[in-house]
Protein backbone atom coordinates (compact mmCIF):
# COMPACT_ATOMS: atom_id res chain seq x y z
CA UNK A 1 0.00 0.00 0.00
CA UNK A 2 1.47 3.37 -1.02
CA UNK A 3 1.78 6.22 1.42
CA UNK A 4 -0.50 8.38 -0.73
CA UNK A 5 -3.25 5.71 -0.75
CA UNK A 6 -2.90 5.18 3.02
CA UNK A 7 -3.26 8.92 3.64
CA UNK A 8 -6.40 9.09 1.52
CA UNK A 9 -7.90 6.12 3.39
CA UNK A 10 -7.22 7.78 6.75
CA UNK A 11 -8.95 10.94 5.49
CA UNK A 12 -12.04 8.91 4.52
CA UNK A 13 -12.13 7.18 7.91
CA UNK A 14 -11.82 10.53 9.64
CA UNK A 15 -14.72 12.03 7.67
CA UNK A 16 -16.93 8.98 8.34
CA UNK A 17 -16.04 9.10 12.04
CA UNK A 18 -16.88 12.80 12.23
CA UNK A 19 -20.24 12.24 10.52
CA UNK A 20 -21.09 9.42 12.91
CA UNK A 21 -19.92 11.45 15.90
CA UNK A 22 -22.03 14.47 14.92
CA UNK A 23 -25.05 12.26 14.21
CA UNK A 24 -24.77 10.50 17.56
CA UNK A 25 -24.28 13.78 19.38
CA UNK A 26 -27.39 15.19 17.63
CA UNK A 27 -29.36 12.07 18.55
CA UNK A 28 -28.14 12.23 22.16
CA UNK A 29 -29.26 15.84 22.34
CA UNK A 30 -32.79 14.83 21.35
CA UNK A 31 -32.96 11.83 23.66
CA UNK A 32 -31.65 13.97 26.50
CA UNK A 33 -34.48 16.42 25.82
CA UNK A 34 -37.00 13.56 25.86
CA UNK A 35 -35.60 12.20 29.13
CA UNK A 36 -35.85 15.67 30.65
CA UNK A 37 -39.49 15.85 29.55
CA UNK A 38 -40.29 12.59 31.35
CA UNK A 39 -38.00 13.20 34.34
CA UNK A 40 -40.89 13.68 36.84
CA UNK A 41 -41.78 9.99 36.34
CA UNK A 42 -38.24 8.62 35.94
CA UNK A 43 -38.16 7.44 39.55
CA UNK A 44 -38.53 4.28 41.60
CA UNK A 45 -41.32 5.76 43.73
CA UNK A 46 -43.87 6.61 41.06
CA UNK A 47 -45.78 4.92 38.22
CA UNK A 48 -44.89 6.28 34.79
CA UNK A 49 -44.95 5.24 31.16
CA UNK A 50 -43.34 3.37 28.30
CA UNK A 51 -42.34 5.37 25.24
CA UNK A 52 -41.44 4.49 21.67
CA UNK A 53 -40.35 7.04 19.06
CA UNK A 54 -40.64 5.77 15.49
CA UNK A 55 -38.98 7.20 12.37
CA UNK A 56 -38.70 5.74 8.88
CA UNK A 57 -39.78 2.26 9.91
CA UNK A 58 -37.56 1.92 12.98
CA UNK A 59 -37.85 2.60 16.68
CA UNK A 60 -35.20 5.28 17.12
CA UNK A 61 -35.75 5.64 20.88
CA UNK A 62 -37.58 3.57 23.47
CA UNK A 63 -37.58 3.73 27.23
CA UNK A 64 -39.52 3.00 30.35
CA UNK A 65 -39.98 5.67 32.99
CA UNK A 66 -41.13 4.86 36.52
CA UNK A 67 -42.48 1.65 37.96
CA UNK A 68 -44.77 -0.99 36.48
CA UNK A 69 -45.60 -2.22 39.97
CA UNK A 70 -44.85 -0.27 43.13
CA UNK A 71 -45.61 -3.22 45.40
CA UNK A 72 -42.93 -5.45 43.88
CA UNK A 73 -40.50 -2.73 42.71
CA UNK A 74 -40.77 -3.73 39.05
CA UNK A 75 -39.65 -1.00 36.63
CA UNK A 76 -41.40 -0.15 33.38
CA UNK A 77 -39.61 -1.28 30.22
CA UNK A 78 -40.55 -1.10 26.51
CA UNK A 79 -41.76 -4.70 26.94
CA UNK A 80 -44.23 -3.78 29.72
CA UNK A 81 -47.86 -4.51 28.84
CA UNK A 82 -50.53 -1.86 29.44
CA UNK A 83 -54.30 -1.56 29.08
CA UNK A 84 -54.76 1.00 26.29
CA UNK A 85 -58.45 1.92 26.60
CA UNK A 86 -59.97 3.47 23.48
CA UNK A 87 -56.81 3.13 21.39
CA UNK A 88 -58.17 -0.45 21.16
CA UNK A 89 -61.00 0.78 18.95
CA UNK A 90 -58.89 0.94 15.76
CA UNK A 91 -58.23 -2.79 16.08
CA UNK A 92 -61.98 -3.37 16.27
CA UNK A 93 -62.57 -1.39 13.07
CA UNK A 94 -59.77 -3.34 11.38
CA UNK A 95 -61.65 -6.54 12.28
CA UNK A 96 -64.84 -5.09 10.81
CA UNK A 97 -63.02 -3.99 7.64
CA UNK A 98 -61.42 -7.44 7.24
CA UNK A 99 -64.80 -9.14 7.69
CA UNK A 100 -66.27 -6.91 4.99
CA UNK A 101 -63.37 -7.79 2.70
CA UNK A 102 -64.06 -11.47 3.42
CA UNK A 103 -67.71 -10.95 2.45
CA UNK A 104 -69.05 -11.77 5.92
CA UNK A 105 -70.73 -8.39 6.50
CA UNK A 106 -71.29 -4.94 5.01
CA UNK A 107 -70.75 -1.76 7.01
CA UNK A 108 -73.97 -0.36 5.51
CA UNK A 109 -76.11 -3.17 6.93
CA UNK A 110 -78.60 -2.68 9.75
CA UNK A 111 -77.00 -3.76 13.03
CA UNK A 112 -80.18 -5.70 13.87
CA UNK A 113 -79.14 -8.29 11.29
CA UNK A 114 -76.44 -9.32 13.78
CA UNK A 115 -77.98 -8.04 17.02
CA UNK A 116 -81.70 -8.70 16.50
CA UNK A 117 -82.47 -8.11 20.17
CA UNK A 118 -81.80 -4.38 19.71
CA UNK A 119 -84.96 -2.23 19.66
CA UNK A 120 -86.09 -0.64 16.40
CA UNK A 121 -85.92 3.11 16.83
CA UNK A 122 -87.96 4.05 13.75
CA UNK A 123 -84.91 4.22 11.48
CA UNK A 124 -82.14 1.67 11.00
CA UNK A 125 -78.74 2.00 12.65
CA UNK A 126 -76.01 0.87 10.26
CA UNK A 127 -72.67 -0.64 11.28
CA UNK A 128 -71.12 2.49 9.77
CA UNK A 129 -72.98 4.61 12.35
CA UNK A 130 -71.36 2.63 15.17
CA UNK A 131 -67.90 3.14 13.68
CA UNK A 132 -68.21 6.93 13.37
CA UNK A 133 -70.09 7.54 16.67
CA UNK A 134 -73.15 8.79 14.79
CA UNK A 135 -75.58 6.06 15.93
CA UNK A 136 -77.23 8.07 18.70
CA UNK A 137 -76.88 5.13 21.09
CA UNK A 138 -76.51 6.07 24.73
CA UNK A 139 -73.05 5.34 26.12
CA UNK A 140 -73.21 2.27 28.35
CA UNK A 141 -70.26 3.33 30.53
CA UNK A 142 -71.98 6.66 31.20
CA UNK A 143 -75.19 4.79 32.06
CA UNK A 144 -73.28 2.69 34.58
CA UNK A 145 -71.73 5.82 36.03
CA UNK A 146 -75.15 7.47 36.43
CA UNK A 147 -76.43 4.37 38.22
CA UNK A 148 -73.37 4.33 40.49
CA UNK A 149 -72.48 0.84 39.29
CA UNK A 150 -68.84 -0.24 39.15
CA UNK A 151 -68.17 -1.04 35.50
CA UNK A 152 -66.10 -4.01 36.67
CA UNK A 153 -69.26 -5.69 37.92
CA UNK A 154 -70.82 -5.68 34.44
CA UNK A 155 -69.69 -8.30 31.96
CA UNK A 156 -70.65 -8.90 28.32
CA UNK A 157 -74.20 -10.20 28.87
CA UNK A 158 -74.95 -7.53 31.49
CA UNK A 159 -73.71 -4.72 29.26
CA UNK A 160 -75.60 -5.98 26.22
CA UNK A 161 -78.78 -6.23 28.26
CA UNK A 162 -78.32 -2.64 29.48
CA UNK A 163 -77.86 -1.32 25.93
CA UNK A 164 -80.85 -3.29 24.64
CA UNK A 165 -83.07 -1.84 27.42
CA UNK A 166 -82.65 1.72 26.13
CA UNK A 167 -85.91 2.78 24.48
CA UNK A 168 -84.69 6.07 23.10
CA UNK A 169 -81.67 7.38 21.20
CA UNK A 170 -79.73 10.53 21.91
CA UNK A 171 -80.56 11.62 18.36
CA UNK A 172 -81.56 10.21 14.97
CA UNK A 173 -78.74 8.09 13.44
CA UNK A 174 -76.43 10.17 11.29
CA UNK A 175 -77.69 13.51 12.60
CA UNK A 176 -74.85 14.19 15.02
CA UNK A 177 -71.47 12.96 16.24
CA UNK A 178 -71.40 11.92 19.90
CA UNK A 179 -68.78 9.51 21.20
CA UNK A 180 -70.44 6.27 22.28
CA UNK A 181 -68.72 3.26 23.80
CA UNK A 182 -71.95 1.33 23.28
CA UNK A 183 -71.33 1.42 19.53
CA UNK A 184 -67.93 -0.21 19.84
CA UNK A 185 -69.15 -2.74 22.37
CA UNK A 186 -71.75 -3.75 19.76
CA UNK A 187 -69.08 -3.89 17.04
CA UNK A 188 -67.32 -6.56 19.13
CA UNK A 189 -70.60 -8.47 19.33
CA UNK A 190 -71.00 -8.16 15.55
CA UNK A 191 -67.45 -9.44 14.96
CA UNK A 192 -68.27 -12.50 17.05
CA UNK A 193 -71.59 -13.22 15.37
CA UNK A 194 -70.36 -12.57 11.82
CA UNK A 195 -67.14 -14.58 12.18
CA UNK A 196 -68.16 -17.27 14.67
CA UNK A 197 -65.14 -16.30 16.77
CA UNK A 198 -64.73 -13.96 19.72
CA UNK A 199 -63.10 -10.60 19.10
CA UNK A 200 -60.05 -11.89 20.99
CA UNK A 201 -59.78 -14.96 18.76
CA UNK A 202 -60.48 -13.15 15.51
CA UNK A 203 -58.00 -10.35 16.22
CA UNK A 204 -55.35 -12.87 17.28
CA UNK A 205 -55.67 -14.86 14.04
CA UNK A 206 -56.08 -11.96 11.64
CA UNK A 207 -54.03 -9.12 13.16
CA UNK A 208 -51.76 -9.96 16.07
CA UNK A 209 -50.28 -13.24 14.81
CA UNK A 210 -49.61 -12.02 11.23
CA UNK A 211 -47.93 -8.86 12.55
CA UNK A 212 -45.95 -10.66 15.24
CA UNK A 213 -47.68 -8.82 18.10
CA UNK A 214 -46.93 -11.53 20.66
CA UNK A 215 -47.80 -9.48 23.73
CA UNK A 216 -51.22 -8.23 22.61
CA UNK A 217 -54.71 -9.58 23.28
CA UNK A 218 -58.29 -8.47 23.89
CA UNK A 219 -58.87 -9.12 27.57
CA UNK A 220 -62.30 -10.78 27.63
CA UNK A 221 -61.55 -12.79 30.80
CA UNK A 222 -60.40 -10.74 33.78
CA UNK A 223 -58.94 -13.84 35.48
CA UNK A 224 -56.45 -14.35 32.65
CA UNK A 225 -52.77 -13.92 33.58
CA UNK A 226 -50.81 -11.26 31.69
CA UNK A 227 -47.03 -11.49 31.57
CA UNK A 228 -45.18 -8.21 32.12
CA UNK A 229 -48.41 -6.41 33.04
CA UNK A 230 -47.97 -2.82 34.29
CA UNK A 231 -50.41 -2.29 37.15
CA UNK A 232 -52.69 0.74 36.94
CA UNK A 233 -52.49 3.39 39.66
CA UNK A 234 -54.47 6.33 40.99
CA UNK A 235 -52.83 9.32 42.67
CA UNK A 236 -54.25 9.89 46.16
CA UNK A 237 -52.47 12.84 47.71
CA UNK A 238 -48.95 14.07 47.09
CA UNK A 239 -46.69 11.10 46.39
CA UNK A 240 -49.34 8.58 47.44
CA UNK A 241 -50.68 5.97 45.04
CA UNK A 242 -53.31 3.28 45.21
CA UNK A 243 -53.94 0.29 42.97
CA UNK A 244 -56.49 0.27 40.17
CA UNK A 245 -57.94 -3.22 40.52
CA UNK A 246 -60.57 -4.08 37.95
CA UNK A 247 -62.67 -7.06 36.94
CA UNK A 248 -63.83 -5.24 33.80
CA UNK A 249 -63.52 -7.51 30.78
CA UNK A 250 -65.92 -6.06 28.20
CA UNK A 251 -64.14 -5.58 24.89
CA UNK A 252 -64.77 -3.47 21.82
CA UNK A 253 -65.04 -0.12 23.56
CA UNK A 254 -61.57 -0.93 24.92
CA UNK A 255 -60.05 -4.09 26.28
CA UNK A 256 -56.68 -4.40 24.54
CA UNK A 257 -53.51 -5.10 26.51
CA UNK A 258 -50.33 -4.43 24.55
CA UNK A 259 -46.83 -2.89 24.65
CA UNK A 260 -45.16 -0.02 22.82
CA UNK A 261 -43.05 -2.54 20.89
CA UNK A 262 -46.16 -4.34 19.66
CA UNK A 263 -47.87 -1.07 18.76
CA UNK A 264 -44.82 -0.21 16.65
CA UNK A 265 -45.60 -3.29 14.52
CA UNK A 266 -49.21 -2.13 14.22
CA UNK A 267 -48.12 1.40 13.35
CA UNK A 268 -45.90 0.16 10.54
CA UNK A 269 -48.78 -1.80 9.05
CA UNK A 270 -50.19 1.56 7.95
CA UNK A 271 -47.22 1.86 5.60
CA UNK A 272 -46.64 -1.68 4.28
CA UNK A 273 -50.24 -3.04 4.47
CA UNK A 274 -49.17 -6.51 5.58
CA UNK A 275 -52.60 -7.01 7.13
CA UNK A 276 -55.60 -5.82 5.15
CA UNK A 277 -53.99 -4.50 2.01
CA UNK A 278 -54.16 -0.99 0.61
CA UNK A 279 -57.92 -1.03 -0.01
CA UNK A 280 -58.69 -1.82 3.63
CA UNK A 281 -56.32 0.87 4.85
CA UNK A 282 -57.98 3.45 2.62
CA UNK A 283 -61.29 2.42 4.19
CA UNK A 284 -59.85 2.80 7.69
CA UNK A 285 -59.00 6.42 6.90
CA UNK A 286 -62.47 7.21 5.52
CA UNK A 287 -63.97 9.98 7.61
CA UNK A 288 -67.56 9.82 8.78
CA UNK A 289 -70.27 11.93 7.13
CA UNK A 290 -73.41 13.28 8.78
CA UNK A 291 -76.80 13.23 7.09
CA UNK A 292 -76.38 16.87 6.11
CA UNK A 293 -73.09 16.12 4.33
CA UNK A 294 -70.78 17.45 7.06
CA UNK A 295 -67.47 15.58 7.15
CA UNK A 296 -66.17 14.45 10.52
CA UNK A 297 -62.57 14.32 11.69
CA UNK A 298 -63.23 10.78 12.94
CA UNK A 299 -62.58 7.87 10.58
CA UNK A 300 -62.47 4.18 11.61
CA UNK A 301 -61.38 4.95 15.21
CA UNK A 302 -58.64 7.13 13.75
CA UNK A 303 -58.73 10.85 14.47
CA UNK A 304 -57.69 12.71 11.31
CA UNK A 305 -56.22 16.05 12.26
CA UNK A 306 -53.24 18.39 12.19
CA UNK A 307 -50.58 19.50 14.63
CA UNK A 308 -48.67 22.68 13.86
CA UNK A 309 -49.66 22.37 10.23
CA UNK A 310 -48.66 18.71 9.83
CA UNK A 311 -51.20 15.97 9.12
CA UNK A 312 -51.75 13.58 12.03
CA UNK A 313 -53.62 10.33 12.65
CA UNK A 314 -54.18 9.67 16.32
CA UNK A 315 -56.31 8.30 19.14
CA UNK A 316 -56.10 8.34 22.91
CA UNK A 317 -57.39 6.00 25.57
CA UNK A 318 -58.20 5.99 29.27
CA UNK A 319 -59.68 3.67 31.84
CA UNK A 320 -59.12 3.72 35.59
CA UNK A 321 -55.39 3.83 36.25
CA UNK A 322 -54.29 3.68 32.58
CA UNK A 323 -53.73 6.34 29.92
CA UNK A 324 -52.50 5.88 26.34
CA UNK A 325 -51.87 7.70 23.08
CA UNK A 326 -50.66 6.84 19.60
CA UNK A 327 -50.01 9.69 17.18
CA UNK A 328 -48.67 9.27 13.64
CA UNK A 329 -47.33 11.92 11.26
CA UNK A 330 -47.71 9.99 7.98
CA UNK A 331 -45.94 12.49 5.71
CA UNK A 332 -42.89 12.47 7.98
CA UNK A 333 -43.06 8.69 8.58
CA UNK A 334 -42.90 9.52 12.28
CA UNK A 335 -44.90 8.26 15.27
CA UNK A 336 -44.94 8.54 19.04
CA UNK A 337 -46.40 5.77 21.21
CA UNK A 338 -46.90 6.49 24.88
CA UNK A 339 -48.56 4.13 27.39
CA UNK A 340 -48.99 4.99 31.07
CA UNK A 341 -50.15 3.28 34.26
CA UNK A 342 -51.09 6.49 36.09
CA UNK A 343 -54.55 8.08 36.01
CA UNK A 344 -53.23 11.67 36.10
CA UNK A 345 -50.82 11.17 33.19
CA UNK A 346 -51.38 13.11 29.94
CA UNK A 347 -49.81 11.00 27.16
CA UNK A 348 -51.45 13.02 24.38
CA UNK A 349 -49.78 16.29 25.31
CA UNK A 350 -46.46 14.61 26.11
CA UNK A 351 -46.49 12.83 22.74
CA UNK A 352 -46.89 16.19 21.03
CA UNK A 353 -43.96 17.54 23.02
CA UNK A 354 -41.85 14.58 21.89
CA UNK A 355 -42.84 15.42 18.32
CA UNK A 356 -41.76 19.02 18.98
CA UNK A 357 -38.27 17.71 19.76
CA UNK A 358 -37.88 15.43 16.75
CA UNK A 359 -39.83 17.37 14.10
CA UNK A 360 -38.48 20.81 14.88
CA UNK A 361 -38.00 22.56 11.54
CA UNK A 362 -40.66 20.44 9.82
CA UNK A 363 -43.71 22.27 11.18
CA UNK A 364 -45.56 24.45 8.71
CA UNK A 365 -46.79 26.76 11.45
CA UNK A 366 -45.99 27.03 15.11
CA UNK A 367 -48.82 26.60 17.57
CA UNK A 368 -50.04 29.82 19.12
CA UNK A 369 -48.52 30.34 22.52
CA UNK A 370 -50.83 29.64 25.40
CA UNK A 371 -52.02 32.73 27.17
CA UNK A 372 -50.13 33.17 30.40
CA UNK A 373 -52.06 35.79 32.35
CA UNK A 374 -49.17 37.12 34.39
CA UNK A 375 -46.85 37.43 31.39
CA UNK A 376 -48.80 37.95 28.19
CA UNK A 377 -52.17 39.51 29.00
CA UNK A 378 -53.13 42.74 30.67
CA UNK A 379 -56.35 42.42 32.63
CA UNK A 380 -58.61 45.31 33.55
CA UNK A 381 -60.72 45.80 36.66
CA UNK A 382 -64.40 46.40 36.00
CA UNK A 383 -66.84 47.95 38.47
CA UNK A 384 -68.87 45.46 40.47
CA UNK A 385 -72.05 46.79 38.86
CA UNK A 386 -70.86 45.82 35.39
CA UNK A 387 -69.83 42.36 36.59
CA UNK A 388 -73.07 41.70 38.46
CA UNK A 389 -75.06 42.64 35.34
CA UNK A 390 -73.69 39.45 33.77
CA UNK A 391 -74.51 37.14 36.71
CA UNK A 392 -77.17 34.52 36.05
CA UNK A 393 -78.06 31.49 33.98
CA UNK A 394 -77.39 31.03 30.28
CA UNK A 395 -79.00 28.27 28.27
CA UNK A 396 -77.97 26.67 24.98
CA UNK A 397 -81.22 26.59 22.96
CA UNK A 398 -80.40 23.47 20.92
CA UNK A 399 -79.31 21.20 23.77
CA UNK A 400 -80.73 22.80 26.91
CA UNK A 401 -77.23 22.88 28.42
CA UNK A 402 -76.93 25.56 31.10
CA UNK A 403 -73.98 27.65 32.28
CA UNK A 404 -74.25 29.77 35.40
CA UNK A 405 -72.17 32.83 36.22
CA UNK A 406 -71.91 34.00 39.82
CA UNK A 407 -70.10 36.74 41.70
CA UNK A 408 -67.44 35.72 44.21
CA UNK A 409 -64.20 37.26 45.41
CA UNK A 410 -64.89 40.47 43.42
CA UNK A 411 -64.85 38.42 40.21
CA UNK A 412 -67.23 36.69 37.88
CA UNK A 413 -67.01 32.92 38.29
CA UNK A 414 -68.43 29.92 36.49
CA UNK A 415 -68.56 26.21 37.15
CA UNK A 416 -67.58 23.82 34.36
CA UNK A 417 -67.11 20.05 34.59
CA UNK A 418 -67.44 20.16 38.36
CA UNK A 419 -64.83 22.88 38.94
CA UNK A 420 -65.10 26.59 39.74
CA UNK A 421 -63.21 28.99 37.46
CA UNK A 422 -62.76 32.73 38.07
CA UNK A 423 -63.03 35.01 35.04
CA UNK A 424 -60.61 37.89 34.44
CA UNK A 425 -61.69 40.78 32.20
CA UNK A 426 -59.84 41.77 29.05
CA UNK A 427 -62.56 44.31 28.22
CA UNK A 428 -66.16 45.09 29.12
CA UNK A 429 -67.30 42.09 27.10
CA UNK A 430 -64.36 39.66 26.94
CA UNK A 431 -63.02 37.44 29.73
CA UNK A 432 -60.57 34.57 30.20
CA UNK A 433 -61.06 31.55 32.47
CA UNK A 434 -58.20 31.41 34.93
CA UNK A 435 -56.51 28.07 35.71
CA UNK A 436 -58.25 26.29 32.82
CA UNK A 437 -56.18 23.48 31.32
CA UNK A 438 -57.24 24.60 27.83
CA UNK A 439 -57.43 28.24 26.79
CA UNK A 440 -61.06 29.37 27.19
CA UNK A 441 -62.40 32.81 26.30
CA UNK A 442 -65.87 34.08 27.22
CA UNK A 443 -67.47 36.91 25.24
CA UNK A 444 -70.77 38.71 25.85
CA UNK A 445 -72.89 40.05 23.01
CA UNK A 446 -75.79 42.47 23.36
CA UNK A 447 -78.65 41.98 20.94
CA UNK A 448 -81.47 44.26 19.85
CA UNK A 449 -83.85 45.51 22.53
CA UNK A 450 -86.03 42.71 23.84
CA UNK A 451 -83.53 40.01 22.89
CA UNK A 452 -81.49 38.15 25.56
CA UNK A 453 -77.80 38.73 26.22
CA UNK A 454 -75.66 36.15 24.40
CA UNK A 455 -72.72 34.33 25.95
CA UNK A 456 -70.08 32.92 23.57
CA UNK A 457 -67.60 30.35 24.89
CA UNK A 458 -64.48 29.73 22.81
CA UNK A 459 -62.45 26.72 23.96
CA UNK A 460 -59.25 25.96 22.10
CA UNK A 461 -59.69 22.88 19.91
CA UNK A 462 -63.50 22.91 20.15
CA UNK A 463 -66.34 24.53 18.25
CA UNK A 464 -67.66 27.78 19.77
CA UNK A 465 -70.76 27.50 21.95
CA UNK A 466 -73.52 30.11 22.16
CA UNK A 467 -75.81 30.54 25.17
CA UNK A 468 -78.74 32.87 25.82
CA UNK A 469 -79.39 34.64 29.12
CA UNK A 470 -82.38 33.14 30.91
CA UNK A 471 -84.31 33.99 34.03
CA UNK A 472 -82.66 32.44 37.06
CA UNK A 473 -84.65 30.53 39.61
CA UNK A 474 -83.91 30.47 43.33
CA UNK A 475 -86.49 28.27 45.11
CA UNK A 476 -87.03 28.33 48.86
CA UNK A 477 -86.69 25.13 50.96
CA UNK A 478 -90.50 24.95 51.06
CA UNK A 479 -90.63 25.05 47.26
CA UNK A 480 -87.96 22.37 47.04
CA UNK A 481 -90.00 20.01 49.21
CA UNK A 482 -92.23 18.95 46.31
CA UNK A 483 -89.21 17.57 44.44
CA UNK A 484 -88.36 15.07 47.17
CA UNK A 485 -89.23 11.40 46.83
CA UNK A 486 -88.20 8.28 44.90
CA UNK A 487 -87.86 8.14 41.11
CA UNK A 488 -87.46 4.98 39.03
CA UNK A 489 -85.90 4.42 35.58
CA UNK A 490 -87.08 1.33 33.73
CA UNK A 491 -84.21 1.63 31.24
CA UNK A 492 -81.59 1.86 33.97
CA UNK A 493 -83.51 -0.33 36.41
CA UNK A 494 -82.47 1.98 39.21
CA UNK A 495 -84.21 4.12 41.82
CA UNK A 496 -82.96 7.61 42.62
CA UNK A 497 -84.01 9.26 45.88
CA UNK A 498 -84.21 13.00 46.55
CA UNK A 499 -84.36 14.61 50.00
CA UNK A 500 -83.79 17.95 51.66
CA UNK A 501 -80.65 18.49 53.73
CA UNK A 502 -80.17 21.87 55.39
CA UNK A 503 -82.50 23.47 52.91
CA UNK A 504 -80.74 21.99 49.86
CA UNK A 505 -81.98 19.28 47.52
CA UNK A 506 -79.74 16.19 47.46
CA UNK A 507 -79.73 12.81 45.75
CA UNK A 508 -79.55 10.32 48.62
CA UNK A 509 -79.49 6.91 46.91
CA UNK A 510 -76.44 4.66 47.00
CA UNK A 511 -73.37 6.11 45.24
CA UNK A 512 -75.26 9.37 44.60
CA UNK A 513 -73.37 12.61 43.89
CA UNK A 514 -72.52 14.37 47.16
CA UNK A 515 -73.09 18.03 46.18
CA UNK A 516 -76.60 19.48 46.31
CA UNK A 517 -78.61 20.03 43.16
CA UNK A 518 -78.13 23.59 41.98
CA UNK A 519 -81.28 25.27 40.63
CA UNK A 520 -80.85 27.00 37.27
CA UNK A 521 -84.15 27.66 35.51
CA UNK A 522 -87.70 26.83 36.63
CA UNK A 523 -87.79 23.09 37.52
CA UNK A 524 -84.24 22.61 36.22
CA UNK A 525 -81.17 21.67 38.25
CA UNK A 526 -77.55 20.66 37.75
CA UNK A 527 -75.26 18.51 39.87
CA UNK A 528 -71.73 17.85 38.68
CA UNK A 529 -72.09 16.93 34.99
CA UNK A 530 -75.77 15.95 35.31
CA UNK A 531 -78.69 18.10 34.17
CA UNK A 532 -81.98 17.26 35.88
CA UNK A 533 -85.17 18.61 34.28
CA UNK A 534 -88.39 17.88 36.20
CA UNK A 535 -91.60 17.12 34.34
CA UNK A 536 -95.12 18.07 35.47
CA UNK A 537 -98.48 16.63 34.46
CA UNK A 538 -101.67 18.55 33.77
CA UNK A 539 -102.45 19.27 37.42
CA UNK A 540 -98.91 20.67 37.72
CA UNK A 541 -97.77 17.87 39.99
CA UNK A 542 -94.28 16.53 39.39
CA UNK A 543 -94.43 13.23 37.51
CA UNK A 544 -90.71 12.60 37.08
CA UNK A 545 -87.54 14.05 35.66
CA UNK A 546 -85.39 13.79 32.53
CA UNK A 547 -81.66 13.27 33.04
CA UNK A 548 -78.97 14.46 30.65
CA UNK A 549 -75.34 13.47 31.20
CA UNK A 550 -73.32 14.29 28.11
CA UNK A 551 -73.20 10.95 26.30
CA UNK A 552 -76.63 10.04 27.69
CA UNK A 553 -79.63 12.22 26.90
CA UNK A 554 -83.33 12.19 27.81
CA UNK A 555 -83.13 9.36 30.33
CA UNK A 556 -86.52 9.33 32.06
CA UNK A 557 -87.21 8.69 35.74
CA UNK A 558 -90.82 8.39 36.92
CA UNK A 559 -91.84 9.50 40.39
CA UNK A 560 -93.05 6.68 42.59
CA UNK A 561 -96.41 7.12 44.27
CA UNK A 562 -97.16 5.90 47.79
Amino acid sequence: MTMRYSSRLRTIYTVVFLILFVSLAYADKKTDAVDKLFAPWDKTITPGCALAVVKDGKIIYKRGYGMANLEHNIPITPQSVFYIGSVSKQFVTMCIALLEKQGKLSIDEDIRKYVPEMPYYGVPIAIRHLIHHTSGLRDYLTLLGIAGIDFGSFHEDDSLELIVRQRELNFKPGEQYLYSNSGYFLLAVIVERASGKSLREYAEENIFKPLGMQNSHFHDDYTMLIKNRASGHYLRGKGKYINFISTFDCVGSGGLFTSVEDLFLWDQNFYHYKVGGKEVHELLHTRGTLNNGTKLDYAFALGIGTYKGLETVSHGGALGGYRSNLIRFPEQNFSVICLSNLSTFNPGRLSQQVADIYLSGHFKKEAKEEIRPKEKVKFIRLPEKKLKEKVGAYVQPETGKIVRLFFRGRRLNTRLSGRNYPLEALSDTEFILLNAQVKTVVKFEKQKKGKPLLLHIYTEGKKPEIYEAAESWEPTPDQLQEFTGDYYSEELQATFSLALRRGKLHFTHRNAPEPPLQPTLQDKFTVRSLRVNFVRIEDKKISGFILDAGRVRNLRFDKKTN
